[in-house]
C-alpha cells in the first residue's frame, strides 16, 4: 500500500520548497525605470518628450508642440514649440524655433527664439537669431549671431496647418467627423 497512487500524491497541506523556481506568471512589480541625468529630470506637466530611444527621420518634417518640448533623442527635421529643450545626448538636424530654447545637446541648423541659452555641453553649427542669448563656458558654437529687435520676427509658428502651407507639404490629418445617427432613431434625441 506504500506504493499506491493515493500515498504518492502530494498532500494539500504540504509545505512548498524553500526556494521555488521563478514563474513567469508571478505578479512581480515592474523594475524601476532608468533615471535620467539630473539636468534632464522628469518632464514637467505639459511637456512633450522625444525619448532617448527615438530617432525621427524624414523629408521636410516639422515637429510642432503647443507647449514645451524636450528632445532627448534625435530629430532630423525642424522643431517648433513654445519652449524647446535639447537635452545632453539629444540632437536636432534642422531649424529650432521657439519663444525660449535651451541647448545642452547638438543642433545643426538655425536657432530662432526670443531667449536662447547654450549650456556648457552644447554643440551648435548654425545661425542664431535672438533678443537674449547666453553662451556658457565650454559650449561650442560655429555660426553667425543676429540680434533681432522685433519679437514678431522671433515668435514661433505653432499652427501645423500654417507651417504645412508655408512648406508646401500636405495638410496634417484632421480628426474625422462623428457620424450623425439622429435620422436612424427617428430624429428624437
Amino acid at each position: 500500500m506504500l506504493n499506491s497512487p493515493a500515498s504518492m500524491s502530494p498532500s494539500k497541506f504540504q509545505t512548498p520548497p524553500a526556494n521555488p523556481a521563478p514563474s513567469p506568471f508571478n505578479k512581480m512589480p515592474a523594475p524601476p525605470l532608468k533615471e535620467t541625468v539630473a539636468s534632464d529630470a522628469a518632464a514637467p506637466s505639459g511637456t512633450s518628450v522625444i525619448g532617448s530611444d527615438l530617432t525621427i527621420l524624414g523629408d521636410r518634417i516639422t515637429i510642432v508642440s503647443q507647449n514645451a518640448l524636450r528632445v532627448d533623442g534625435h530629430v532630423h527635421g525642424d522643431v517648433h514649440g513654445k519652449q524647446v529643450i535639447i537635452s545632453k545626448g539629444g540632437s536636432v538636424d534642422g531649424k529650432v524655433r521657439a519663444e525660449k530654447i535651451e541647448v545642452r545637446g547638438d543642433v545643426r541648423g538655425s536657432i530662432i527664439a526670443v531667449s536662447i541659452a547654450l549650456h556648457d555641453s552644447a554643440k551648435v553649427e548654425g545661425d542664431i537669431m535672438h533678443q537674449k542669448l547666453s553662451i556658457s563656458e565650454g559650449a561650442e558654437f560655429d555660426g553667425s549671431v543676429k540680434l533681432i529687435r522685433d519679437t514678431s520676427e522671433l515668435t514661433p509658428i505653432l499652427d501645423a496647418e500654417v507651417i504645412a502651407r508655408q512648406n508646401g507639404t500636405p495638410q496634417p490629418l484632421q480628426q474625422p467627423k462623428q457620424p450623425d445617427f439622429s435620422a436612424l432613431d427617428g430624429g428624437s434625441s
